[in-house]
């Protein structure tokens, strides 16, 4: 890596764990393989690991012949768009946020009314009500949560 970054090294073939450390302005050309098994967020923070100097840059995908639908939406996404913010906003709508108190990290979530993007004048008001009940009535606050949750794990308490 060392000799990578001097320059001294014009190539280097690597796994995902190493890009965290690459921080090379000459870096111009990046080929990820199997691109499709990645998710939006990784695909991106990889892409930016190159073009960060003068030289203009290329980021090349290579996928399986057998997508599903849900693999070409990423990777059209990923090709489209730079903007970390809009792929961001993609990858919640393409995944779903998972639970919002629980484990899921992807997926539709528990709420049953309630649409984030639509309501999030309503889910601020829930909050500050939350917030009001686990100061004034903390023990009704916990036994809201647990009838809510279940038997699963309580991660209010983290």
């Amino acid at each position: 890596m060392q000799r990578f970054v001097a320059g001294e090294v014009q190539l280097l073939v690597c796994t995902t764990v190493i890009e965290v450390g690459v921080d090379v302005p000459n870096a111009s050309l990046m080929v990820i393989e199997s691109a499709e098994r990645f998710g939006l967020a990784q695909l991106h923070q990889l892409r930016g690991r190159i073009g960060r100097g003068a030289r203009e840059s290329v980021c090349i995908l290579l996928f399986g012949d057998a997508l599903s639908q849900t693999a070409r939406d990423r990777l059209e996404i990923i090709f489209k768009s730079t903007d970390g913010f809009a792929i961001a906003q993609r990858d919640l709508e393409l995944r779903g946020p998972g639970e919002y108190l629980g484990e899921r990290q992807s997926g539709e979530p528990l709420l049953r009314f309630a649409d984030l993007e639509r309501d999030g004048e309503l889910v601020a008001q829930a909050v500050e009500a939350a917030g009001e009940m686990l100061e004034r009535h903390p023990a009704a606050a916990r036994a809201h949560v647990a009838r809510w949750l279940g038997g699963r794990r309580d991660l209010t308490q983290v």
